[in-house]
C-alpha cells in the first residue's frame, strides 16, 4: 500500500510505557532502555529517578520523570507513531551505562602465557 508506514520504515517507532495509573508515550530506544534499567534496579533492589523525553496522550511534548525501583510496575506496547522525534541519545546511553553497572560481573577469560620456549 502506498503511502502507508509500518514500524519497520522508521528506526525509533514509539512505545506506550505504561506506569502506574496511566501510560506516557516513549520513543522506542528510549522505552526499552527504561524498561531494561528497571529490570536491573530490581533484580538489586534499588531504585533511581529517569527523566526522559515523552508525548502526554493529548498530544504534549514534555519531559517524564520516572521513579524505578523494586516495586514499579510498568510494561509498554507499541503505539501509533505520532510523527514527533523522542530520541534522545544521551538518555539511552546513560540509563545502558547505569544498567551495565548493575549486572553481575562476568568471568573474563586470561589469555594463557605463552612460553617463547614452546615454539622451539
Amino acid at each position: 500500500m502506498r503511502g502507508s508506514r509500518t514500524a519497520h520504515d522508521r528506526e525509533d517507532t514509539m512505545q506506550k510505557l505504561y506506569y502506574a495509573s496511566g501510560y506516557v508515550l516513549l520513543g522506542d530506544t528510549i522505552c526499552t532502555a527504561v524498561v531494561e534499567y528497571a529490570q536491573a534496579l530490581a533484580n538489586v533492589g534499588k531504585s533511581d529517578l529517569v527523566v526522559v523525553p515523552s508525548l502526554s496522550d493529548e498530544g504534549m511534548l514534555g519531559e517524564t520523570r520516572l521513579l524505578l525501583g523494586p516495586a514499579s510496575q510498568l510494561f509498554a506496547s507499541p503505539a501509533l507513531d505520532r510523527g514527533v522525534d523522542l530520541d534522545d541519545p544521551d538518555a539511552v546511553e546513560s540509563m545502558r551505562e547505569k544498567t551495565r553497572r548493575l549486572q553481575p560481573a562476568r568471568p573474563q577469560a586470561q589469555p594463557a602465557e605463552i612460553d617463547d620456549d614452546d615454539f622451539l
